[in-house]
C-alpha cells in the first residue's frame, strides 16, 4: 500500500499538468463558443444583470427577455436587437479573452511566470463568473406557478443557468492551483 501512495504522490506535477490541460480545453470550448449567436445570445442575461459587466451592453436589464432566441432557433428581429445592443461585438472580445487565459493555463505548464499570471487570470475570471449566481435572476428556479404551489424555487434551487456558473468553483480552485505551483517553481529556480 505504501509503493502505491509513493507512487500516487510523485506524480502531484503530472495531475496539475493534467488539471491545466483540462482546463485550456475548457476555456478554449467555450471561448471559441462565443463567436457563435447562440452562445453569444445564451450570456446576454449574466452580463445585462451584472454590474461589473452591463456597461459592454446598450440596452439594459430586463429587456432582454422580450429578445431571447431559444437554442436552436433564430428569430431575425431579436437577431437585429442583438446587434444593437453589442451582444455580438462583446461575445467576440470575451471569447477572445477566455481562449487567451486558457492558453496561458496552458503554456504555464513550461513557463511558471505565465502560470502564474494564468492563476490569477483564471481566479480572477471565476470570481466574476460566480457573481452572477447574486446578480443574475435566471440563476435559481423561477415559481412560475402551475396547476399546484411550487415548493422548488428561489435559493438553494439552481436553474440550470445557477448550474451552470456554480461549476466555476473549480475553475476557481483550480486557479489558485496553477498560482502556487507556479510560485513553487518561479521560487526553486530563483534559488538554483
Amino acid at each position: 500500500m505504501y509503493r502505491l501512495i509513493s507512487f500516487l504522490a510523485g506524480l502531484q506535477n503530472q495531475f496539475i499538468n493534467f488539471l491545466r490541460f483540462t482546463v485550456f480545453l475548457v476555456m478554449v470550448w467555450i471561448g471559441g463558443l462565443k463567436a457563435f449567436q447562440y452562445e453569444a445570445d445564451g450570456i446576454v442575461p449574466f452580463v445585462a444583470n451584472s454590474p461589473v459587466m452591463s456597461f459592454f451592453y446598450s440596452k439594459k436589464a430586463p429587456e432582454y427577455q422580450q429578445y431571447k432566441n431559444p437554442e436552436g432557433k433564430t428569430i431575425q428581429k431579436n437577431v437585429d436587437w442583438h446587434h444593437v445592443n453589442g451582444t455580438y461585438l462583446f461575445s467576440y472580445g470575451l471569447g477572445a479573452v477566455i481562449v487567451g487565459i486558457g492558453l496561458c493555463v496552458l503554456l504555464g505548464i513550461w513557463f511558471p511566470k505565465i502560470g502564474l499570471l494564468s492563476g490569477i487570470l483564471t481566479f480572477g475570471m471565476s470570481l466574476v463568473t460566480l457573481s452572477f449566481l447574486i446578480t443574475t435572476p435566471e440563476t435559481f428556479v423561477s415559481n412560475l406557478g402551475g396547476d399546484f404551489p411550487t415548493p422548488y424555487f428561489g435559493f438553494p434551487y439552481l436553474s440550470a443557468s445557477g448550474r451552470l456558473v456554480i461549476k466555476d468553483i473549480i475553475m476557481l480552485g483550480s486557479g489558485l492551483i496553477f498560482l502556487a505551483d507556479s510560485a513553487i517553481r518561479i521560487m526553486l529556480s530563483v534559488s538554483r
